[in-house]
């Protein structure tokens, strides 16, 4: 029996194909906490706010680590971002990808390993990544568990 609609619509209400994805592979490990500090001494160069650094490895697939600072203005924000990837692409790290540079309130860059996110002080109070994906999440999480009786 012949299913209506179109191929594309097909594959839309049939969901994602199950593919099998090989593990992402990172960058030499010396290289990438290279970038890291490449990225926080010129957030600080650039008079960056609150500049904090999470590990995510072992918890999150998409990055190893993430970074994240407040910048006052529109122009800052633009302005760091730029100089982060000039200077991440002095140390070799050519592919980054920068999301939101055109005068908003977050940008972000990807470098593969290392992702950083920008924000005016509003919109990281609102989105809190440091909550979501810090440390203390974890430790609430395990302390919890221990406390809830069955």
């Amino acid at each position: 029996m012949k299913t209506a609609g179109t191929p594309r619509k097909k594959a839309a209400a049939a969901g994602p194909r199950k593919t099998r994805t090989a593990p992402r592979e990172g960058a030499k490990r010396e290289l990438v906490e290279k970038a890291l500090v490449v990225i926080t001494t010129s957030l600080d160069e650039d008079k960056a706010e609150d500049i904090v650094t999470l590990d995510l490895r072992g918890r999150a697939s998409f990055a190893d680590h993430m970074v994240v600072a407040t910048g006052i203005a529109d122009r800052q924000i633009a302005a760091m971002a730029s100089h982060i990837e000039d200077k991440l692409n002095e140390i070799g790290i050519k592919r980054i990808t920068i999301e939101g540079a055109n005068g908003t309130d977050w940008v972000l860059l990807d470098t593969g390993d290392i992702v950083v996110h920008l924000f005016k002080p509003e919109s990281r109070a609102l989105y809190a990544l440091e909550r979501m994906w810090g440390k203390d999440l974890d430790d609430s999480a395990t302390d919890d568990a221990d406390t809830t009786d069955l």
